[in-house]
This record gives C-alpha cells, sequence and structure tokens, in this order.
C-alpha cells in the first residue's frame, strides 16, 4: 500500500486514492479530501460522514448508500445534494474508508 502526503498528512492510500488506514484519518484531513473533490464540508456532510466512520468501526466495511438511508437516516435526494453524482464513493474518500462494495 503506497504512501503519500496530502495537504501535510502522510497517509497510506490505495490505487484509487482511497485511504487504506482507519487510524490515519482526521477530520482536519477529510476537509483537505473534500476540497479536492469540490466540496465543502457543513453539518450535513458531517452527520453522514460520523455515520459511516461509526458503521465502519462496528462492521468492519464501508455501509452502503441505501445503509446510510436506511441506518444512517439521511435521504437518498439529500446524500445526492450534498456528494453529488457517486455519493457513496465520495462519502467514503471524505471519510477516509475503501470504497463501498459495487462502486465502480
Amino acid at each position: 500500500m503506497p504512501a503519500t502526503t496530502i495537504a501535510g498528512f502522510s497517509v497510506h492510500v490505495d490505487a484509487e486514492g482511497f485511504l487504506t488506514v482507519y487510524d490515519e484519518w482526521s477530520p482536519d484531513l477529510a476537509q483537505q479530501l473534500a476540497k479536492r473533490i469540490g466540496i465543502d464540508l457543513t453539518d450535513a456532510h458531517w452527520k453522514a460522514i460520523r455515520f459511516l466512520r461509526a458503521d465502519y468501526a462496528a462492521r468492519g466495511e464501508t455501509a452502503t448508500l441505501r445503509r446510510v438511508t436506511v441506518a444512517g437516516g439521511v435521504p437518498t435526494k439529500e446524500l445526492f445534494r450534498l456528494f453529488p453524482k457517486k455519493p457513496a464513493k465520495k462519502m467514503a474518500y471524505i471519510a477516509g474508508l475503501p470504497k463501498p462494495r459495487g462502486c465502480v
């Protein structure tokens, strides 16, 4: 797993740029990751990101879009508004988690 530096943070990533070490993530890093893909994080974004991180810690896999909607309580339309075009992939990237299964 290659290491890289993102805005001064040294992290391990996969070939697509997703973090591979859970504990290397921080809220400050999340801000930088979001900025890289054109997203300014709001409280609504953080609700989804916090759910993803907690769910991953409990289940050991990145939640799907449906799970974020059902268990996380964030409506699908809201997720598409917050994380345009590929919300599951963008949420996982910002949350410092592996890409969810089924994402291309």
